[in-house]
């Protein structure tokens, strides 16, 4: 059975495992110290990032990131799913939908106005799951290169 709890400082090690492997299914790569900044800032009561795991017998199969932002179009704040990632060798047990319902949890506490994630148009397997959420969006996002 999958259980789901907000990420602690000694998961750091399965933590930094999952996160190298999410980086590496996004053919992305970050800094140590990106790394490091962004384990900080989960344990940062005055910062906006928070973590939540899901574990199995105890141990940590996978991982999520969510922050709140103001929007324009709302008087409550927004949810945004950042990352999330479940140990490949695991998948199909659960983890994915229960770290997105405590994400959404997270979110009505907070009395927030929407929840909402992306994620590559390819990533088929995780779509199956996203979709019976909520159909994709229409909109299209775009990034502009790093600006300094």
């Amino acid at each position: 059975m999958v259980t789901v709890r907000q990420i602690k400082s000694s998961d750091k090690e399965r933590w930094l495992e999952l996160w190298s492997g999410y980086l590496t299914f996004y053919e992305s790569a970050l800094t140590s110290e990106q790394t490091e900044l962004t384990w900080s800032r989960l344990h940062d009561s005055s910062f906006n990032l928070y973590g939540i795991v899901a574990e199995i017998d105890g141990k940590v199969i996978g991982i999520t990131h969510y922050l709140f932002r103001p929007s324009s179009w709302a008087q409550t704040d927004y949810c945004y799913l950042e990352d999330l990632y479940v140990d490949p060798t695991l998948r199909g047990a659960g983890a994915g939908r229960s770290l997105i319902d405590a994400v959404i949890a997270a979110a009505r506490a907070k009395m927030s106005g929407r929840v909402y994630w992306t994620t590559k148009e390819s990533n088929t397997r995780a779509r199956v799951l996203y979709d019976s959420y909520s159909p994709a969006s229409e909109f299209v996002q775009y990034r502009l290169p790093q600006t300094y």
